[in-house]
């Protein structure tokens, strides 16, 4: 193996655990929801928002590979003030959001180890399990787990996908009328779809926090052009699923007159029916244990990510590292996103909805945040974004702010 081969190895990390934590609720839930009930219509939507997002996620790896630190490092550099306003951005959001990612897990547990407890039994199941995990072994075990689940699910989808296109497509019942998007709750659906495509925008410091680590873990310290390369593998993989879930929901659900569930039981069901419908009853528990371990995944990987994020927040604001900060932190989202999902036992739509606006709503704040920390002097002019994306970048801004405002407009009036 050459020496280059050889060094990408040990950069090769976090992009994948960046997918892992993105492949969850937007792709399973939200992008199948978007082409089962509009067909390939909000495509478009699903695809400029992962092109909009992209810079303020690259600016996050390219910030730790020019200067060593995450960019959360950065904001502290360039004023507390920021710092606490990405605390306040995420002590709004972590609860919301793990809760929803935890709710679909539960449902695929349920389905996969016929398991009859309720949402909430099964969510504290696995905020337990995933506690211990990350107790026990933090980066290595995320690291190690990501890896053959993301490859089994990704052919698997694709696979499912194509065989579908093949079979042909669903033939609308009678008397079946699409919705339209251009009415107020088509938008403020348009807009709780993007908000997790590919994942939410504040989370982008994480995938600093987890290239720091990998660096510890092979005492390898990449360089600019490797670090990208890992994470635009693992982008370029979210960005392909969430075209391929939302073609599956098109084509098999799609005007059939079925309608997606609201409990987390029933969704499970469904998602994996959308496979063995296509595929044959012989793929049922590769794909049932495959969409659960996606999902288990993206569990530890939210836990895990919140963990770090208010752990660093701590030490940089206070300037001490408090022992089991990060324990703390991780035991203290999971309880109150128990909480949230005891309040939304049976209602996964409103939920997943709520989470992924509320993340939308914030992104052009961590946006822009991303945006003035990389162009900041701490980057040294080698390492920072050529042109194209400090423009593309821009218009990403543009892009979010403009939905943001609409989405207040059809909140008020």
């Amino acid at each position: 193996m050459s020496s280059n081969s050889s060094n990408f190895l040990k950069t090769l990390g976090p992009g994948i655990v960046f997918a892992g934590m993105c492949v969850g609720v937007s792709h399973l839930v939200q992008s199948t929801r978007a082409g089962a009930d509009y067909g390939f219509v909000l495509l478009p939507a699903v695809l400029a928002a992962v092109i909009f997002k992209y810079p303020f996620f690259e600016f996050s790896s390219r910030y730790t590979s020019a200067t060593g630190k995450s960019i959360l490092n950065g904001y502290a550099e360039s004023g507390k003030w920021i710092l606490v306003i990405y605390a306040l951005i995420t002590v709004v959001t972590m609860f919301i959001v793990t809760a929803a990612v935890t709710f679909v897990t539960a449902g695929l547990m349920g389905n996969l180890f016929g398991i009859d407890l309720t949402t909430d039994w099964l969510a504290a199941i696995i905020f337990s399990v995933c506690i211990a995990i990350l107790a026990g072994g933090k980066y290595n075990a995320l690291d190690g787990l990501l890896k053959f689940v993301s490859v089994v699910l990704l052919l698997s989808t694709i696979g499912a996908a194509i065989i579908a296109s093949f079979t042909g497509r669903t033939v609308p019942v009678e008397g079946f009328v699409p919705p339209a998007v251009m009415t107020s709750g088509g938008i403020v659906f348009l807009i709780a779809l993007m908000g997790w495509m590919p994942t939410a925008v504040d989370m982008s410091t994480w995938t600093g926090l987890w290239a720091e680590e990998r660096a510890k873990q092979t005492k390898y310290t990449p360089t600019l052009k490797e670090t990208l390369l890992d994470f635009n593998i693992g982008y370029i993989i979210t960005g392909i699923l969430a075209v391929v879930f939302l073609s599956l929901g098109a084509i098999v659900m799609y005007g059939s007159g079925t309608v997606l569930s609201n409990s987390a039981a029933g969704f499970a069901s469904q998602l994996v029916g959308l496979y063995t419908g296509t595929m044959g009853e012989w793929s049922y528990l590769i794909i049932a244990a495959a969409a659960f371990s996606t999902m288990f995944s993206t569990s530890i990987t939210v836990l895990d990510g919140y963990g770090r994020a208010m752990d660093r927040v701590v030490a940089l604001l206070w300037g001490t590292n408090v022992k089991w900060s990060y324990i703390i932190w991780v035991v203290l989202v999971a309880a109150g996103s128990f909480l949230v999902i005891a309040e939304f036992l049976n209602d996964l739509k409103s939920l997943v909805d709520l989470a992924t606006t509320v993340s939308f709503i914030i992104a052009p704040f961590a946006a822009i945040l991303n945006f003035v920390i990389i162009f900041s002097k701490a980057v040294p002019i080698s390492h920072r974004p050529p042109d194209w994306l400090k423009w593309l970048a821009v218009v990403g801004i543009l892009f979010l702010s403009t939905f943001t405002l609409i989405y207040f407009f059809i909140l008020i009036f």
